[in-house]
Order: structure tokens, then C-alpha cells, then sequence
């Protein structure tokens, strides 16, 4: 039995009328009555009483009209389906985020636009750190990530969605933090202890920093280290020491805590919105154009 089939019984159906169903169907009365016919054979069952002057359904055929008719809407749903996934409007789309690419409004706020326009698909928010989106992408267990900025493999397309300027994060009652309202150099930094994510962790921060430092003539100390942003400004805090983090954590508010804009030329990081240069579905694609930005050519 052919899809093609049911639906010439269908318009007979609909019909009671060969000449008119085949009128609409396209094709000539006699091949359709043979089609009904192979049907009926296949079947085991006559679908229509026929005389010479009407058409009528059978009780059998009554009841095939209603499976028939649930058959055909299933396939069109199905075909409905393919074709929504293809354009990237339905199915399930895993994106890795860096815990400090939330804090900037702009993203959250594309986030939220896109679920409104893609009501079908389901976003899959994993948070883990920029090395951790990168491998991710490879091992193809995320579709998108967001991070800050990292070396990158070739087989890895980077746009960058935001740029924002480095803060240090002092204690209120550091003696830097009086009279620094227009912000610091880091080298006035260089003797303080650090508390900052480990090295281990995978944050482009890290590396970001060490290059600052040295820049500025100095190896950072680190006292103490957090994977969590929220920990490393509870720590500054309670005095264990400094830190540098992106602009947006400013929107944390902690007592004890003042943040004090970088003045090195470099002090500035940005948010990279990263898929697989290869394999790039139309959902993906959606998504990218969504949030815009620029394509970036990170060192490999």
C-alpha cells in the first residue's frame, strides 16, 4: 500500500464521484477506479458500494476513511517536522557558557529573543569553563559555546559578541581603593597577593592576566584560588587579597568590595560566540545571526 493510494480513496471518499475525484487528483477516471480497486484487493475489504447511479461508502470504507485520514496527517506532521529542523525552528540546541558571559545583559537578552522566535527549540544550557567550551565543540557534546577568548584549533569559528574593559577588584578598605575612582595601572598591583581562578581551571583570564603582568614588569602572586567568580569577589572581600575580572561582574554588588577600571591599553577582554567551522546546522546559524558580532581569527 502507497501513500498515493490512500490518498485516491480519500478523494473518492470526499467525493462519491470518480470523474470529480479524478478531476481533482489530476489524473484520468479509469487509472484511478483500477487504483481503488487494487486497493480494495489488498485490503480484503470493499471500501464503496457502487451502482450505476451513486457512490457510496461501505461500512468498511467509513472506518478506513478515519485511519486514512489520521495516516495522512502524520505524514504531513512528520514532513512538517523535517522540514522545521532543517530551517533550525524545532529540536534541541546544547550550548557551553562561560560562568562571566551571562553578566553582560546584551547576551542574556539575545538569549531570551531567540527562545521567543524558536518557541520549539529547546536550549541546553551547560556551564563550564572556556577551555571546557572548546573541547566541547570538538568532541561535538555542545552545538555553541560562549567563552572568552582563547587559542583555538582551525576547525573552531569564533565571532566576537562584546568587548568590555578588566577591573581590579579590591577590598574597600585596600589602600588603593581611596583615590583610584578614575581607575589604576596593574603594575600599581605587582606586590599584592592574587586570588584568581587556578591555571588548571581553563579561563582565558588566566592566561590573559599573565601576559598583563608581565607587560607591566611583574609576576603576579597567586594566594589563593576559586573556580567561581562569586568566590574570588567573596575572598577580596574578606581580605585575602586582589583580583581582575571583566567589567560586568560590576554588577555584582558584595559590601566590602569596590571595583577599579584598568588603565593598561591591553585591560580589555571580550566574549566569543564559537561553533564548528564544518558542521554548522540551521539552527546554530539562527542562533549566531541572532546574537551578531564579528568573526575573529584567534591564534592557533
Amino acid at each position: 500500500m502507497e501513500l498515493r493510494h490512500l490518498r485516491y480513496f480519500i478523494a473518492v471518499a470526499e467525493e462519491l464521484h470518480f470523474g470529480r475525484a479524478a478531476q481533482l487528483l489530476g489524473i484520468s477516471q479509469p487509472p484511478l477506479s483500477q487504483q481503488i480497486q487494487a486497493l480494495e484487493q489488498q485490503l480484503g475489504a470493499r471500501l464503496f458500494d457502487r451502482t450505476n447511479r451513486r457512490v457510496a461508502l461501505s461500512e468498511a470504507g467509513r472506518l478506513f476513511l478515519e485511519e486514512a485520514r489520521l495516516v495522512l496527517a502524520q505524514v504531513d506532521k512528520a514532513a512538517d517536522v523535517a522540514r522545521r529542523a532543517q530551517l533550525g525552528e524545532l529540536g534541541e540546541m546544547k550550548v557551553g557558557f562561560t560562568s562571566s558571559a551571562p553578566f553582560n545583559s546584551n547576551i542574556p537578552k539575545a538569549i531570551y529573543a531567540f527562545r521567543q522566535r524558536f518557541p520549539a527549540v529547546h536550549l541546553n544550557l551547560k556551564e563550564m569553563s572556556s577551555r571546557d567550551v572548546a573541547d566541547a565543540l570538538l568532541d561535538e557534546s555542545i552545538d555553541v559555546g560562549l567563552m572568552r577568548p582563547l587559542a583555538l584549533p582551525d576547525s573552531l569559528l569564533a565571532t566576537e559578541l562584546l568587548r568590555e574593559p578588566l577591573v581590579a577588584v579590591l577590598n574597600a578598605g585596600h589602600p588603593l581603593a581611596a583615590g583610584s575612582e578614575a581607575g589604576l595601572h596593574l603594575a600599581a598591583l605587582a606586590h599584592e597577593p592574587f586570588v584568581f581562578f587556578p591555571r588548571s581551571y581553563g579561563s582565558g583570564l588566566h592566561a590573559q592576566l599573565l601576559s598583563l603582568a608581565r607587560a607591566a614588569g611583574f609576576s603576579p602572586h597567586f594566594a589563593q584560588e576559586a573556580g567561581e567568580a562569586m568566590t574570588i569577589i567573596g575572598l577580596v572581600s574578606a581580605g585575602l587579597g586582589v583580583s581582575v575580572l571583566p567589567a560586568s561582574f560590576q554588577r555584582m554588588r558584595i559590601d566590602g568590595v569596590v571595583y577599579r577600571t584598568l588603565l593598561d591599553a591591553e585591560a580589555m577582554t571580550a566574549v566569543w560566540l564559537v561553533q564548528r567551522k564544518a558542521t554548522a546546522s540551521a539552527m546554530v546559524n539562527a542562533f549566531v545571526a541572532l546574537l551578531g558580532g564579528r568573526e575573529v581569527h584567534p591564534p592557533g
